[in-house]
């Protein structure tokens, strides 16, 4: 029997494998928050995730000769991402590995077979299959914090793993954290929001959950806009739009989902939820009926969620540079001034380094500063290949 044996993923006890192999390489870690075993189900399930159709999925465990798993990896791609791409590119992710190139080489080998058997010349990893805010890249920067809420933890020595096998930086990803206190923006930002003003048109408020799916429709066509730019992002339907926020709606706090308008037309969104990573350490992973419960009293009754995670913002193109951020958050810390909210600090997560527009915006306009660095690695198979790192948004490849 050899040192190190993989083993596929297709039963029921290698599933609870594959869950439970993080508790046990984190044991210890005061910073790791063990994720909700339902939400990393739901990624491999065809009926959940759309990524399905049109493409699959596979994962993997390794065991020691002792018979303890040592690593767990998944490959997936999807075609009508990979065909997106300078080269067709599938991915890896939900990576864990014990401190052992060997078995990071043994499961990065398995990925990398398997996804040139379907067609793929390259893999990224460690990467979701699904949405990029969540369970995307490897943390280098910022171990001693916390993580958000379905965003990557790892020990230090996986950015070697990664790296001595091969994979290179394809891209940056940088979190950025304010305290949530008034009078802390940049001067700019008053100024931009005293022009705005004095423009007729313009309209800043928080959500009204009553009125959820209007809310949809109007993240929706912002949505479409602002990100139709981004590599591998998908136009939403109206029914993915209102499947969202169904979804989101035993979490959302009306005053921290807020809108622009001009001329009552939806121009921009900033759309934010407490961190249930604050809260769900406790549950061990399981969000049964109890712990559901559990959740929503303390989110209801306590102040223990007291770190707001910003999901997503956009603006229309067409309204770039007028100040629509400015007057967004300026609305924000209005509700702050008035005592409406207990949170204590906010955190933005993925800011890729091909948006240099938006991470100003972070940094200039919201005045937060960087904490985290997750990095989104490529491996090319053919090793011949010239590497191209992720051209920036605007930028077109020849």
């Amino acid at each position: 029997m050899g040192k190190y044996m993989l083993e596929e993923v297709v039963t029921k006890r290698q599933e609870r494998e594959f869950l439970s192999m993080a508790k046990r390489l984190y044991r210890g870690n005061r910073n790791w928050v063990q994720p909700l075993d339902d939400d990393i189900r739901a990624v491999f399930d065809p009926a959940k995730n759309r990524m399905f159709e049109g493409g699959e999925a596979i994962r993997w465990i390794a065991r020691s000769g002792e018979g303890d798993v040592v690593g767990r990896i998944a490959a997936f791609y999807n075609i009508d991402q990979a065909a997106e791409e300078e080269q067709p590119t599938g991915g890896c992710g939900f990576f864990e590995c014990i401190d052992s190139q060997e078995v990071a080489d043994m499961l990065f080998d398995a990925a990398r077979e398997w996804l040139r058997s379907k067609g793929m010349e390259a893999m990224d990893g460690p990467i979701n299959f699904g949405n990029r805010d969540e369970w995307w890249g490897c943390l280098v920067q910022g171990f001693e914090l916390q993580p958000l809420y379905t965003n990557p933890y790892n020990p230090p020595y996986y950015k070697e793993l990664f790296e001595h096998y091969g994979f290179q930086n394809y891209f940056n990803q940088y979190t950025y954290q304010r305290n949530i206190r008034v009078g802390e923006f940049n001067q700019s930002v008053y100024d931009r929001v005293k022009r705005l003003e004095e423009t007729p048109g313009y309209r800043f408020d928080h959500i009204d959950k009553r009125n959820l799916e209007q809310v949809a429709d109007d993240f929706r066509l912002i949505y479409n806009k602002a990100w139709a730019n981004f590599p591998g992002v998908r136009p939403m339907t109206r029914e993915a739009a209102q499947a969202l926020m169904r979804n989101m709606k035993p979490i959302i706090d009306e005053k921290l989902i807020y809108f622009a308008y001009f001329n009552d037309e939806p121009v921009g969104f900033f759309i934010m939820v407490p961190d249930l990573n604050r809260v769900i350490g406790r549950f061990h992973g399981k969000m049964n009926l109890v712990n559901k419960l559990r959740l929503m009293a303390i989110l209801k009754c306590t102040h223990k969620a007291d770190r707001v995670f910003a999901i997503i913002f956009g603006v229309a193109p067409e309204y770039h540079g007028r100040g629509i951020e400015s007057g967004i958050m300026h609305e924000f810390e209005q509700t702050v001034a008035r005592g409406e909210i207990h949170y204590k600090t906010l955190e933005l997560a993925w800011m890729g380094d091909f948006n240099p527009v938006m991470i100003r915006m972070v940094e200039n306009y919201v005045c937060a500063h960087r904490n985290k660095t997750h990095v989104t690695y490529r491996y090319l198979f053919d090793r011949t290949k010239e590497f191209k790192r992720c051209p920036r948004l605007g930028v077109k490849r020849n």
